[in-house]
């Protein structure tokens, strides 16, 4: 068997990431000989959660899976979300009588299945339960059979990632982080073949503040009042990372990627 290629983009930022998402995706899936893309959408409407409508027009672009995070909760039809598509998941160690589930099956055009799990750290974090334990019951739950598994860790804190890449070194494919849309220039194999990095980065505007507008978030810095958020213009950054498979299900390679998609 061939090794599986996996890209694995950052938070998609309202509009101009999806909008990146839309021109390019094609494009990097055939340069990077891609065999499966996953990307975290929590952020895709507005720049604050995922609407259905939205999750419909990243599948169709072409993302085979979408990841989310403390975000998720933030447009109005997120029952319909993940009701109509089982291949949209929300953090693993929220509790279970939440909609969505927090781990799910996509398989790549040749076929292989792979598993992808989403955590939520509790560091600077809203309460949750523990990514740890979480993870624990996921992986049982998911079984010996499947072999190539990603995890995004929707984390606040490097610490707190970085312990879990370390918890999970062996047992899974890759522990990718995301959440603070900047990415990390640390990504390594670890000793047990599971591919990590801190942060992927985000799919969105450059000349900003994680993709929010700068003049609102200087505002709030520098007077301390109340300002409403919006997602900036422009240029957009697209960030990720491409971690190639081998068919034991540990990491040959893992590759930052990063373009400047100019507007």
């Amino acid at each position: 068997m061939k090794p599986v290629r996996i890209l694995v983009l950052g938070d998609i930022v309202g509009r101009p990431g999806r909008m990146a998402c839309r021109d390019h995706l094609k494009e990097w899936r055939d340069k990077l000989g891609i065999d499966l893309i996953i990307a975290n959408g929590e952020n895709a409407s507005g720049g604050n959660g995922l609407t259905v409508k939205n999750a419909g027009e990243l599948f169709e672009y072409g993302i085979d899976f979408i990841t989310s995070g403390n975000h998720i909760w933030k447009q109005k039809d997120y029952p319909e979300l993940f009701e109509k598509y089982p291949n949209v998941i929300r953090p693993a160690n929220y509790p279970s009588s939440n909609p969505g589930k927090g781990w799910g099956i996509v398989k790549t055009r040749e076929g292989n299945e792979v598993a992808v799990v989403n955590l939520q750290g509790q560091v600077f974090m809203d309460p949750i339960d523990s990514p740890f334990t979480a993870a624990d019951k996921c992986l049982v739950e998911i079984g010996d059979s499947i072999k190539f598994i990603i995890v995004d860790f929707h984390a606040e804190a490097t610490s707190e990632r970085m312990a879990m890449g370390l918890y999970l070194d062996g047992r899974v494919s890759a522990v990718l982080g995301t959440h603070t849309h900047v990415q990390s220039a640390d990504e390594r194999i670890l000793a047990g073949g599971t591919a990590y990095q801190t942060d992927i980065g985000m799919v969105g505007p450059w000349n900003s503040v994680l993709g929010v507008d700068k003049d609102s978030i200087l505002k709030k810095f520098t007077t301390g009042l109340p300002v409403r958020f919006e997602v900036a213009e422009g240029t957009v950054i697209a960030c990720g990372t491409v971690v190639t498979i081998n068919d034991s299900g540990r990491a040959d390679e893992i590759q930052r990627f990063r373009e400047i998609l100019e507007s």
